[in-house]
């Protein structure tokens, strides 16, 4: 898996190798003062493109957390 940040490409692993070694990962931390929006912008997309409603809604609920975690435990401007 090849992230944006080199950092992330030794420290973050697939364990199950589910990923192959060459293909491009975003990694969005809840942290990321923007993350949240991120996620709910590809939610949109997602359901636009015929995307199941399941996996929409669980998206949603996911940018949910990622916002309440980034207003009341950590939050910080990104940095890749």
């Amino acid at each position: 898996m090849l992230h944006a940040r080199e950092d992330y490409n030794h420290r973050i692993q697939d364990s199950e190798n589910k990923i192959p070694d060459d293909e491009p990962v975003f990694l969005i931390r809840g942290q990321d003062e923007v993350g949240h929006l991120a996620v709910r912008a590809w939610a949109h997309q997602h359901r636009l493109n015929g995307g199941s409603d399941v996996v929409y809604h669980l998206a949603m609920k996911h940018a949910d957390l990622m916002e309440h975690w980034c207003k009341n435990v950590k939050g910080k401007k990104a940095d890749l």
